[in-house]
């Protein structure tokens, strides 16, 4: 109890106060602009937290992180176009409602079961973080090695269809850490004579280039649009009494989200599918689903909420990351020499319980700030779009030079702007390399601190949680290959089939 009262403590000061408000509603603000989303946000508050305590930080984070996707199913029902990538299920049965002149009830729902999810996610975190912290002391050198080097394969092997793109983006990741000065031998790696890069290549300009300033870029290169939506009228408290119905929906789908946001690489895309296919399977009127029902709706919103706060429980337990956007915060951790781990826990328990109270206030704010300004933010979605690309990119560039006041820095962060455009247009994923970058950095300082205590391969998993480890990733990649081959066979199947009738009908 006195450490709990000790983290309200710390959380009430004025500070982090106002990094809490600025963060959650400036999350639910940019969650409802489509185009531009939390990782372009981050991106670009990232340098300026550097400044703040970490506390003050990372609440500020946590706030855009947690929110954004609140406002991000204010375009998805009334203009079926998501404000975040992650909200594209919401249109599914959230437009149609619209459509059919039921806008408040739709956006009623959304929020509630963005609540709902969001809380349920705290808990869980709550719950399951000092769990693992429990047994992350066992986690020695190359338990981290193999945790990180799992991480990179889920992270590859989500991308289905792009995994080989993902790999090779995941190496680039990993290779780009690489560059610079060693911190062992002090010896220049893959500097080639150039002395702006004997410093590296900075992770937070890569993560403004990739996210920030290729967003920027591809608003200002589309035609300019300025969405319209129609304001709304009439409460928008109704949806707890209808989530309430439907709690079971909005639980196993909360439930789901908490499972698939632990797992690195995996994330809000895979909780929403599982959630909704679980949603119409389990329905009594599986027929509305696509077209307003209301236990899809809830399904979407209520998986995708319980994401960011499951995400944070590898991140606080393990120090690993599991997406670009905690990636992101642990970089603030390491500028303020806090280190995610076991020790985390034993040494600063208020830090962490602050963290606690922080997300579930930022689910309160957000909440209270939507039922009563849902129609203000109707009016910030007809923002024009090129417009909001020139700030995106003047944001970018200042946030970029603020870090090391380098010009040489802006320029990398544009070219990998420009590579993030290309990526985009593409459709090629951007996430892989954040995290191969973080994770990569990982894995090698585990491995090196290893190889001083290994003399044969076995010994790297002559552990039970090294062992558990090893397996896991055999199984993945196992699983990954059936898979391939199935599909493969059953493809080829098909075209047989196809070549057999053609020949009949000749």
């Amino acid at each position: 109890m006195e450490t709990l009262l000790a983290g309200a403590e710390l959380l009430m000061r004025w500070d982090v106060v106002m990094a809490l408000l600025v963060g959650s509603i400036g999350g639910v603000i940019i969650g409802a602009i489509p185009g531009v989303g939390p990782a372009v946000a981050i991106a670009i508050l990232l340098p300026a937290t550097f400044a703040f305590e970490p506390i003050v930080g990372l609440t500020m984070l946590l706030g855009i992180y947690g929110s954004s996707m609140y406002g991000g199913a204010l375009p998805a029902v009334l203009i079926n176009t998501p404000g975040t990538a992650v909200n594209a299920l919401t249109t599914y049965d959230g437009y149609p409602m619209t459509q059919k002149g039921e806008a408040r009830r739709a956006l009623s729902l959304a929020y509630t079961a963005s609540f709902w999810g969001g809380i349920f996610g705290i808990l869980c975190l709550i719950f399951l973080s000092p769990v693992l912290a429990l047994v992350a002391p066992m986690f020695g050198s190359r338990e981290i090695f193999l945790a990180a080097l799992l991480g990179i394969v889920l992270v590859v092997l989500a991308h289905r269809g792009q995994v080989f793109a993902a790999g090779m983006l995941a190496m680039l990741g990993i290779f780009l850490q690489t560059i610079g000065l060693d911190a062992v031998t002090y010896t220049q790696r893959f500097t080639f004579g150039q002395s702006w890069l004997s410093s590296g290549v900075n992770l937070i300009v890569v993560v403004l280039g990739l996210f920030a300033l290729s967003q920027a870029f591809l608003l200002l290169v589309e035609r300019d649009d300025s969405p319209k939506a129609q304001p709304l009228t009439g409460s928008l408290t109704s949806g707890f009494r209808e989530v309430a119905r439907h709690k079971r929906v909005a639980t196993v789908s909360s439930g789901i989200g908490v499972l698939m946001g632990m797992i690195p690489g995996v994330g809000e895309f895979t909780a929403q599918f599982l959630s909704y296919t679980y949603a119409r399977k389990t329905s009594k009127a599986p027929e509305l689903f696509g077209k307003g029902s209301p236990e899809g709706l809830i399904a979407s919103e209520a998986s995708n909420n319980a994401v960011p706060a499951a995400a944070m429980i590898p991140l606080l337990a393990l120090g690993i990351p599991g997406e670009a956007l905690t990636a992101m915060m642990l970089s603030v951790f390491y500028v303020h020499n806090v280190i995610p781990g076991p020790g985390l826990f034993q040494n600063q328990l208020d830090f962490v319980y602050a963290l606690y109270l922080a997300l579930i206030l930022l689910n309160v704010i957000v909440i209270l700030f939507l039922m009563v300004s849902t129609n203000l933010l109707t009016r910030i979605i007809r923002i024009p779009t090129r417009f909001l690309g020139v700030m995106i990119l003047l944001l970018s560039f200042v946030g970029v030079y603020s870090l090391r006041n380098s010009l040489t820095d802006c320029m990398i962060a544009a070219g990998f702007g420009v590579f993030g455009l290309i990526l985009k247009r593409l459709n090629l994923p951007i996430v892989p390399i954040i995290l191969g970058m973080v994770l990569g950095n990982i894995m090698e300082v585990k491995l090196r601190s290893a190889m001083a205590r290994i003399k044969t391969p076995w010994d790297m998993i002559d552990r039970p949680i090294a062992f558990l480890l090893f397996l896991a990733i055999f199984a993945v990649l196992a699983l990954h290959v059936r898979t391939v081959i199935r599909e493969h066979a059953a493809q080829e199947g098909e075209e047989d089939h196809d070549i057999h009738n053609t020949h009949m009908g000749q």
